[in-house]
Parts: C-alpha cells; sequence; structure tokens
C-alpha cells in the first residue's frame, strides 16, 4: 500500500510535476503549517481562528513572506522558486494582484517540491523564516 504522508517518488518523477501540480501540494503544505501555528501560539478560538488562518493563507499574505526568504534558499530551491513563478496560471482571484499571485504560486511549488523530496526539516526551517516578526 502506498503511504501518501510519505510519498518516494524518483527525482524523474518529481520533474515531471508540473508546476501548478507542486503548487497545489504546496498549497496544503502551507495551510496545515499555518493551522499548526496558530493552534500553537494560542490562537485557535471558533471564528478568529479561521479568520486569521485566512489572513495568512492569502496570496498577498504567502507573498510577502516568501519575500523573507529569498535570500536563504539554495540555488536549487531558487531555481523550484522561479519555475513556480514563471508557471502559466489561468487566473488570478480578483482580491490578488499578478506579481503577489505569482509570488505566492512560486513559495508553494518550492514547499510541494521539498514536501515530495521529503525535507521537514527545510520547509521547517523556511516556515519559521516566513512567521519570524
Amino acid at each position: 500500500m502506498e503511504n501518501y504522508f510519505h510519498l518516494h517518488l524518483t527525482e524523474d518523477e518529481i520533474r515531471n510535476i508540473s508546476s501548478i501540480g507542486l503548487a497545489h501540494l504546496g498549497d496544503a503544505v502551507y495551510e496545515l503549517l499555518v493551522r499548526s501555528w496558530l493552534c500553537a501560539h494560542g490562537r485557535a478560538t471558533g471564528k478568529g481562528l479561521h479568520r486569521a488562518a485566512v489572513e495568512l493563507v492569502r496570496a498577498q499574505a504567502q507573498a510577502e513572506r516568501s519575500q523573507r526568504i529569498l535570500s536563504l534558499l539554495t540555488e536549487e530551491e531558487l531555481a523550484v522558486y522561479k519555475r513556480g513563478r514563471n508557471a502559466h496560471v489561468n487566473s488570478i482571484p480578483h482580491s490578488a494582484s499578478r506579481t503577489d499571485y505569482l509570488r505566492a504560486t512560486a513559495l508553494e511549488s518550492l514547499l510541494g517540491w521539498l514536501y515530495l523530496h521529503g525535507d521537514e526539516e527545510r520547509i521547517n526551517q523556511l516556515f519559521c523564516a516566513m512567521m519570524e516578526e
């Protein structure tokens, strides 16, 4: 039976996943991290929790936080980020600028790629850097 919590894909299999596919997966990774962060920081109260999560996962917030980690990225990570940023997206939500949406997609692509590589430690390092105030 396949373990979908910890996939074991080859480099070629990961490379063959589109940037949009990586972003789709990375969006879920980021959402889980944000929800965990909110609960761990005592912000788990009904509607307030949902509002706080929405605030942190919207494109503008992701775009801003992605800029905090660019200087920390390895060459390979930066290439994945740029690949995600340059992905062809069909539609951009009215609540986001094109630039913010593409930066958010780039961040999500990077997180999806790191997740598929099983690099939870690196994901956590980057997430902690993004969440520093």
